[in-house]
């Protein structure tokens, strides 16, 4: 974050849309600290929007609060995020191109064994000893050469081991400045090539003592020439006997390209392998070589942390209430709630937070029950791979809990660097003022893509906004919907119809019924603050209207849900009245079913 906080305050005095460029990017290399991470600044591909908030206290101060206003309605006025294709044929040619190059580069580092074989990459640099060994017997054998050079040719003669490098004896005439002699009849092909090539060399230096040097020359070179057989074991031994390790390593067969999954699904395998190296590019803005460097990350974490492992712990039930998994939004997203308030009871708080091993324990509860959320996610490219999370903040903690926020600022860290892509929205609700204040102080380190998912919503407006985007047989009772745990007359199979009710206004509700019929039905008022009554009217017009439920007012303490039910031999009809006397909209559920009516 300091990184970030520095890149976006260097340019204050510049124009407003190359601030908004600078303040953008830092977020992208904020999730992927990689040495490549700052040539993406300059793009200007999504960071317009993001920088209005930070440049919101800038210098410019006249043009950006204008922007602001209007982002923030976006992002409460939206219905749902629209989530980009998963089909790779229907993705834009950039896009398209880019997911061929990571693919690319990802099977090129299965190949090479890059995600697992890190340790022996480290130890190759020490089998290098050989190089050293052939200096060691160069340097030898210059010494020995040297020594030659002050001894009689008659003993360089008697020595053709020494002499038997090309090399050497072509230093030894040099010095000895003699004329070419002619080429032993006997010698090989290779022998005579290396004799001429050696005789060309002399034969621009001649000293005028030629005569005597020509007959140590003719000695040296039969020498030479007398044992080709030897020398060419010899010479293999000496120039290859540093390769041969690299030809054994070129002989021996390459190891299989290494098998790498994430959350179940193999790095290359098929179309859900394409989702996956979706998310991380998109992560990354499309930036291949950082989506690369990513994932390698990730998959060095995952290792680290022992996430096959973890699924397999037990880790206990306590924070069952904190983090669980409830019903699914409009379209079919899981929906995951956050509840902080829990953490209100101070023995849950300090058993969860009290010290480094606890949460340490917390965070690796945190991270297998995302695990487990996402093993149940569809990675099929027309499936769904994203999930809601709702946060609740009624009754939370706040900032000044010094071991929460380290716990919470730990896990999204993690989240943020390993777990890309996998919300769809964030749904904020019974957010107190001090949140608002902190999330307006942070937004412009998130990008647009990010702050487009945020919703936020007061508490009085909570339940509304996640009608907006659950319907309200999925949401729970205790967030203003009619889910509830355990066996109960209705399902969430069960559809859910919503009327608003106007402020000092009467709405009736009418159930048709036939004869022998039994009807059951549930509604409930957000807020409640309302008169609720029912009564059966027969069809008949001699008949007699039944009280089912006496007028009564009901308040929210009173009763959460309403159920009823009326058993009846005659067609008619059931009708609820519900008279809202406050200066408020309401919001009204309900919902029916008949079942068979026996004696």
């Amino acid at each position: 974050m300091a990184q970030e906080t520095l890149t976006s305050e260097s340019p204050p005095a510049a124009p407003a849309q190359e601030l908004s460029v600078v303040v953008e990017k830092p977020q992208v290399t904020e999730k992927e600290p990689q040495p490549s991470a700052p040539a993406p600044l300059p793009e200007p591909e999504v960071p317009e929007k993001p920088a209005v908030v930070a440049v919101e206290e800038e210098a410019v101060e006249v043009e950006k609060p204008k922007v602001e206003e209007k982002e923030e309605t976006k992002i409460t006025q939206s219905v749902s995020f629209k989530e980009e294709t998963n089909i790779a044929g229907e993705l834009p040619e950039p896009q398209k191109k880019a997911l061929d190059e990571l693919k690319q580069l990802i099977q090129e580092a299965l190949n090479n064994h890059e995600f697992t074989a890190k340790p022996e990459a480290e130890e190759k640099p020490v089998a290098e000893p050989e190089p050293k060994k052939e200096e060691e017997e160069e340097n030898k054998e210059e010494k020995k050469e040297e020594k030659e050079e002050e001894t009689p040719a008659a003993e360089i003669s008697e020595e053709p081991k020494i002499v038997t490098d090309a090399p050497a004896a072509v230093e030894v005439k040099e010095e000895e400045n003699t004329p070419p002699p002619p080429p032993p009849a006997e010698a090989p092909a290779a022998e005579v090539v290396v004799v001429e090539t050696e005789v060309a060399e002399k034969a621009k230096a001649v000293d005028d003592d030629g005569a005597k040097t020509v007959e140590a020359i003719e000695e040296s070179v039969v020498a030479v020439a007398a044992p080709p057989a030897e020398k060419e074991k010899e010479e293999p031994s000496a120039e290859v006997a540093p390769q041969s390790e690299e030809t054994k390593e070129a002989q021996v067969p390459s190891p299989p390209p290494e098998e790498v999954s994430i959350w179940g699904i193999p790095l290359l395998a098929d179309e859900k392998s394409d989702v996956i190296l979706l998310k991380f590019l998109r992560a990354r803005d499309f930036k291949v070589k950082d989506a690369f460097a990513m994932i390698k990350n990730t998959v060095s974490w995952r290792k680290e942390f022992g996430i096959e492992t973890l699924l397999d712990e037990d880790l206990g039930n306590e924070l069952e209430k904190v983090v669980f998994m409830q019903g699914f939004d409009k379209e079919g997203h899981p929906v995951c709630y956050n509840v902080y308030g829990e953490f209100q009871n101070k023995e849950l708080y300090q058993n969860t937070f009290a010290d480094e091993e606890k949460r340490s324990k917390f965070l690796r509860w945190r991270i297998q029950f995302l695990e487990k959320s996402i093993r149940k996610l569809d990675f099929n490219p027309t499936g769904i791979n994203t999930m809601v999370q709702v946060n609740d903040l009624k009754n939370s903690p706040g900032p000044g809990k010094k071991e929460l926020r380290q716990a919470t600022n730990q896990a999204l860290n993690l989240l943020q660097d390993n777990y890309p892509e996998f919300v769809a929205k964030q749904v904020f609700i019974n957010v107190p003022w001090w949140y608002l204040a902190f999330n307006r102080m942070i937004s412009p380190f998130l990008t647009q893509r990010t702050k487009s998912k945020f919703v936020f919503a007061s508490p009085a407006k909570s339940a509304e906004t996640l009608f907006k985007y659950i319907a309200p047989e999925q949401v729970p009772v205790q967030y203003g919907g009619l889910s509830r745990e355990g066996e109960q007359e209705f399902s969430v199979a069960d559809a859910v119809t919503e009327v608003t009710i106007k402020p000092a206004a009467k709405h009736s509700v009418e159930f048709p019924i036939t004869e022998n019929c039994n009807l059951v039905w549930e509604l409930r008022v957000v807020g409640w603050e309302v008169n609720y009554g029912a009564e059966f009217v027969p069809t008949a017009e001699d008949g007699y209207t039944v009280i089912v439920s006496k007028t009564r007012k009901v308040s929210s303490a009173d009763e959460t849900v309403i159920s009823d039910s009326f058993k009846t031999g005659e067609p008619g009809k059931v009708v609820l009245t519900i008279d809202n006397q406050t200066s408020k909209k309401k919001k009204l559920l309900y919902r029916s079913k008949t079942k068979p009516y026996s004696d």
